[in-house]
């Protein structure tokens, strides 16, 4: 069973939004057992919306839109697939009667244009919005279903929810699709590739590997389309179970794994404490773990030391050190973990000093350019790492190599 998403409204095509309707809606979707085979995004014209409907119905059983169903002149979905598929628009009550009910309690004129959400083609069936005045609509044609949804993400949402997804499941026999993913660390994309070759050469053809990297970490998602599910799931299991084995060091989990939860259970589960020393990542650190539930049990604090005045009067950093080394060396990281475990009385502490950019890189540090350093009861250990050319991409796998770091300076004194 296939499915296409389209988009509608101008505001997407010129980037003035992002579409995130189409990420909720393909979610869905999937877990039903419907593959999406294509997104589109389209503007608020009429036969920009036919063509994109029609040419979606050739290629799939259900055809799902969002937007361009408000009460304003732009929004024409509504009328382009009445007409479409051969009706007019005619007034629900029902719809009416809820719409001036949700505008007079908001203190909202009823007025024409908020009585023309109430107009609905006579050839669908309306899905009531209990959380907004547009209603949705379900088409069928030739044992094919279009439904089209508000563009407003949470009404889209729970339209999904209520409304669409039991109708599909009623309408369609649908056979599952399996997606697991397992987290990696510690191994480039063509590293892990190369590592895992022959294990992914040896997959069951059924099965579909895809790698996405993002900063810190490589994800392996294995897929299956349109399968009995809970033979499938036991496969993927086994092979999932085989990597690793091959690749132990690097696992981090699965599915929203990550390494600072690694850390946040590893501090937990010892009775440890962490305290951070931030600059070029700017705090990037401490708000990772500060997200997890019940960080106030092992995060003491964190300092982002952004001058070189800052590293020196707050976390103890000799100016003398800054001044031959540069803010930017090993001798400065190592300082500024000490510091802040001192100043913190934390067991471990994490730091780091770096070139973020655009600016500020030389010829002997460059652009990207970080140097981190956690120290603990037994030592310090420092680490430099090249972390790319964008500030952002900077400073999200600087993040990522430093907590990496904590993880294995923590299981380090743990196996002593």
């Amino acid at each position: 069973m296939k499915a296409s998403i389209i988009t509608i409204g101008d505001e997407i095509l010129i980037g003035q939004i992002v579409d995130t309707n189409s990420v909720s809606i393909a979610r869905h979707l999937n877990s039903a057992g419907i593959v999406v085979r294509e997104r589109t995004s389209v503007g608020d014209n009429r036969q920009q919306i036919v063509d994109a409907v029609q040419g979606a119905l050739r290629q799939c059983e259900i055809v799902i839109l969002t937007g361009g169903l408000g009460p304003t002149k732009d929004d024409i979905t509504k009328k382009t697939l009445a007409e479409l598929f051969g009706g007019k628009l005619v007034r629900d009550e029902a719809v009416a009667a809820h719409v001036q009910k949700m505008l007079e309690a908001r203190g909202i004129t009823f007025n024409q244009l908020n009585q023309d959400q109430a107009l609905v083609p006579d050839n669908c069936t309306v899905l009531f919005n209990h959380h907004g005045t547009a209603p949705g609509m379900w088409f069928e044609q030739e044992n094919k279903v279009v439904v089209s949804l508000p563009g407003v993400p949470f009404e889209m949402e729970h339209l999904m929810e209520d409304e669409v997804m039991p109708r599909l499941k009623k309408r369609f026999a649908l056979r599952q699709i399996v997606h697991r993913t397992l987290i990696t660390a510690g191994l480039a994309e063509s590293m892990l590739a190369e590592k895992i070759a022959a294990w992914e050469d040896a997959l069951p053809s059924y099965l579909h590997l895809a790698y996405l990297p993002s900063a810190g970490v490589v994800r392996l998602r294995l897929s299956a389309y349109e399968v009995e599910g809970e033979s499938v799931s036991q496969e993927i299991d086994r092979q999932f179970a085989t990597l690793q084995k091959i690749i132990p060091r690097y696992v981090l989990g699965f599915e929203k794994a990550s390494m600072q939860q690694i850390v946040h259970d590893l501090l937990t589960q010892h009775h440890k404490t962490l305290a951070v020393a931030e600059s070029c990542t700017g705090g990037a650190i401490a708000s990772r773990f500060t997200a997890i539930p019940g960080a106030s049990q092992y995060f003491l604090c964190s300092v982002t030391a952004y001058s070189n005045e800052a590293k020196s009067n707050i976390l103890g950093v000799d100016p003398a050190v800054i001044e031959r080394y540069g803010a930017v060396s090993e001798e400065v990281a190592r300082q500024m973990a000490e510091g802040v475990r001192r100043i913190g009385g934390s067991d471990y502490a994490v730091a780091t000093t770096g070139i973020a950019g655009p600016s500020g890189g030389s010829a002997e540090k460059l652009v990207g350019t970080v140097w981190m350093a956690v120290a603990g009861p037994q030592r310090t250990t420092t680490l430099l790492k090249q972390c790319g050319t964008d500030r952002g991409q900077i400073i999200d796998r600087a993040s990522a190599y430093a907590i990496a770091l904590v993880r294995d300076e923590i299981e380090r004194d743990l196996e002593k």
